[in-house]
């Protein structure tokens, strides 16, 4: 909590709020105006998306923390390498974990978006990323890297990493991966992953209708619909009720889906199992900035590549070209805490307290937990009971107390005029 000295007004902020419970256009524009700083016009951004195969996906679903975090250093190594190796200039990326596909069965994936261009590596200037053979002259084509180059170097930083889990002990291989304790299973299931083509591609940015790529900020309202949101938003549920859900999905097994919708019906527990499947650890972080874009090089990255491209509209300090090295081995600057101002004054708010959100755990089962919850415990206790009576008896006491509380929650729709 801050309070402002002038009109003596208390300023609550809400950096702990739970972003899931958070619209999901609220949730949008909250991305689009913290991403909005890392883009330059005169850049081409590209979405790069790095996919688990099934097998994988499942085995994350016991090792949720340790899976993930592999899959955000394996995605982030094949970048860094390739566009270092192919390309010569210094990469960022901005990434989203993902854990679902259109029909919220586990597929773990993280989208990126990756700059089509940077401070070359050995400080000669900007780079655009273009293929080996292309004029440097031309500003149509569209190109990052070669695509199956990053998916196999993906793929194998992924498998390494995976094995340092399993000799270091952090892997819990339990229920039907209970075999792969065995060494030559182990052996035999890692040599199958690394013969198949794992699913990585490249999507360019939209283009105008002369050809030429899209504004930053249109390139950056295009990716928030893939990058914003949870596992399935409310417009894609047509119908809902106790025993039965029935949503839209995309048709087809191609990366992104097609575009063709077609309905998918699961019971109602199903549904529910399969939603329960994307909640991540508590605290987990699923977007990520690696490269010039971490927080710690983020302003001299960006301060670099404005100069670069001759972006810089401000007045230049004298040591404004005096750039530290773009190296993973930056040091973490210093902890001061930016100052507030307060939104009704403009004057400097003074910090008077600051309180921990306590979780959701500590809420329901506290005193001021709301009086709906322990009916729901109890109906979930019957629901746990062998007995068919008690069972049905709970359903419908849970169906009761659902409808009820959306009558009360939801406006009536106004009756035509």
């Amino acid at each position: 909590m801050n309070v402002c000295s002038i009109i003596r007004v208390a300023i609550v902020t809400a950096s702990g709020t739970d972003r899931r419970l958070v619209g999901a256009g609220a949730k949008r524009a909250d991305w689009i105006d913290s991403t909005k700083k890392l883009l330059l016009d005169g850049v081409n951004y590209f979405q790069v998306v790095f996919t688990l195969p099934s097998e994988l996906s499942s085995l994350a679903l016991g090792n949720r923390r340790a899976i993930y975090d592999l899959l955000f250093a394996s995605a982030w190594s094949a970048l860094k390498q390739t566009i270092g190796q192919e390309q010569g200039y210094a990469p960022a990326a901005l990434m989203v974990l993902h854990t679902w596909n259109q029909q919220l069965e586990a597929h773990g994936h993280v989208h990126a978006v990756v700059p089509g261009g940077g401070p070359a590596l050995d400080g000669s200037g900007w780079v655009k990323s273009r293929r080996r053979n292309s004029s440097p002259g031309d500003s149509t084509e569209l190109y990052l890297v070669d695509a199956v180059d990053l998916r196999r170097q993906y793929r194998d930083h992924f498998l390494a990493g995976l094995t340092r889990l399993r000799e270091r002990g952090e892997l819990q291989l339990q229920g039907d991966f209970e075999y792969l304790e065995d060494d030559e299973q182990w052996q035999s299931f890692l040599l199958k992953l690394a013969s198949t083509e794992w699913v990585s591609y490249i999507q360019p940015p939209p283009q105008q209708h002369d050809s030429q790529p899209c504004s930053a900020d249109h390139v950056l309202k295009y990716l928030a619909r893939y990058l914003t949101g949870g596992p399935i938003s409310e417009g894609r549920i047509i119908a809902a009720d106790q025993d039965e859900v029935t949503f839209w999905a995309r048709a087809g097994k191609t990366p992104g889906g097609d575009n063709q919708l077609v309905p998918i019906t699961l019971p109602t527990i199903e549904f529910m199992r399969r939603w329960c499947l994307h909640i991540l650890p508590k605290g987990y972080t699923k977007t990520r900035s690696f490269g010039g874009w971490h927080n710690r090089r983020r302003d001299a990255y960006l301060e670099r590549c404005a100069i670069m491209l001759d972006a810089i509209d401000a007045p230049l300090q004298e040591d404004a070209c005096e750039f530290p090295v773009l190296s993973d081995s930056l040091q973490a600057e210093g902890d001061e805490v930016p100052h507030k101002a307060c939104p009704m004054c403009g004057r400097e708010l003074r910090l008077i307290d600051v309180r921990e959100k306590p979780s959701w755990y500590e809420v329901m089962n506290s005193s001021s937990r709301p009086s709906w919850y322990q009916r729901l415990t109890v109906a979930a206790e019957n629901l746990a009971s062998p007995s068919q009576h008690r069972i049905e008896s709970a359903k419908g006491n849970f169906v009761a107390l659902a409808t009820k509380f959306n009558a009360r929650s939801i406006p009536p729709h106004p009756t035509p005029g």
